[in-house]
């Protein structure tokens, strides 16, 4: 039997700014929302849950965000446009557009320091 995830949960400080902040970002509301939990349903069957960090049992370590998504696309351009879309929204980025030896990616920031990694995987020879 093969074990695969099929959610990832994040633990936040404030659960009313990031579920606004992911609300926005991936253009969907929560499909689950309780005073401590909100979960965004994902088209590829994943979920995304953000879990207030006072709430999680037992007690996380770390104090600030330490994981990242990634966000596959299928070209450089597309990478470019949400770039620019993410800069009119005013997400923090830490890592502008540039080619890496993976592909071609930029990084910004959720508001509890999680990096949102988005990325080319082409090969480019």
């Amino acid at each position: 039997m093969s074990l695969e995830p099929n959610a990832i949960i994040l633990y936040v400080e404030n659960l009313a700014i990031s579920s606004h902040f992911y609300r926005d970002l991936l253009s969907t509301n929560p499909e689950e929302a309780s005073p401590t939990f909100n979960a965004f349903r994902l088209s590829n069957g994943m979920s995304l849950g953000l879990k207030a960090k006072h709430a999680v049992e037992p007690s996380p370590h770390n104090t600030s965000g330490n994981g990242e998504l990634a966000f596959i696309r299928h070209s450089d351009k597309e990478v470019d446009e949400l770039f620019a879309k993410w800069q009119e929204k005013r997400i923090h980025i830490i890592f502008s557009p540039d080619r890496v030896p993976y592909g071609y990616t930029f990084v910004a920031l959720d508001p509890d320091g999680n990096r949102l990694r988005v990325i080319s995987l082409e090969n480019k020879e």
